[in-house]
């Protein structure tokens, strides 16, 4: 009988050190089906200031921030080499820009984030979807997180079809469907209709949101790269309507530095 218990007694230290063992390996909680997604809702502006908040933003910054770009492939290269920029040491006056979005033309994604200087845009969160409505030209994208996978027959488009998934707090966005129309940046980086991007928002505080973007074109690069955006939310603010027409309103921001929000 006290062999029995000593074994007993033994079988259970060896379950509970392994338990302790087990826990202290164990990965953060995953949010499960049924619990509700994190919040990012809000009004939303691209941020005006670095990180460490030392200093302001340049111009420059604000409106191509996309990361180290790797090298181009001879077709990104030549569709590079053939942008006129309005900005940057390429850049030319705006009568001579060949700068797609100062024909009023949409933006396209990530360059919408950085449209009108990064004017807000507001994020709505419903069952199904995450809806992204822009300041400017009041544009709309559709993020859908209710399971379904991207049509095998999309026509190609100005922002793309996004499909997205809940990982823990992080909403993972993965976009394909572009038209080879927009440029990635005020500087006339290219892409063409293999552009894929899968993006990542998170919410490390209540008042910023971030946002890695994969950038992965193998028409246009050599291999994909990650940009960074950050975004400051903007409480009581309502988004404005904007309207390109014609070209005029660019002529504005040759004397602006900053946005006056």
């Amino acid at each position: 009988m006290r062999n029995r218990l000593t074994v007993l007694t033994l079988a259970v230290l060896v379950i509970l050190v392994c338990s302790d063992g087990m826990l202290g390996q164990t990965a953060a909680p995953q949010r499960t089906a049924n619990a509700p997604a994190p919040d990012i809702s809000g009004v939303w502006r691209h941020s005006r200031r670095a990180p460490d908040n030392t200093r302001k933003y340049t111009l420059g910054e604000i409106v191509g921030s996309i990361g180290v770009i790797p090298p181009m492939t001879p077709w990104g290269a030549a569709k590079f080499k053939a942008a006129k920029p309005n900005g940057g040491a390429n850049g030319v006056s705006l009568a001579e820009t060949n700068d797609p979005q100062t024909k009023c033309f949409p933006p396209g994604v990530p360059r919408i984030y950085s449209a009108r200087l990064g004017a807000p845009f507001e994020i709505i969160q419903i069952p199904g979807k995450v809806v992204m409505i822009f300041e400017y030209d009041h544009f709309v994208r559709e993020i859908f997180t209710d399971g379904r996978q991207h049509p095998e027959d999309l026509n190609p488009t100005w922002m793309g079809h996004s499909i997205g998934k809940w990982e823990a707090n992080t909403l993972v966005a993965d976009t394909i469907g572009f038209n080879d129309k927009t440029w990635l940046d005020g500087a006339g980086h290219p892409h063409s209709e293999s552009l894929h991007l899968v993006e990542r928002f998170r919410r490390p505080s209540h008042d910023a949101m971030t946002d890695d973007i994969t950038i992965d074109d193998p028409m246009a690069y050599t291999k994909p790269w990650v940009a960074h955006e950050i975004f400051e939310l903007k409480p009581g603010w309502d988004l404005e309507e904007y309207v390109c027409e014609d070209f005029l309103n660019f002529k504005d921001l040759e004397n602006i530095s900053e946005s006056p929000k």
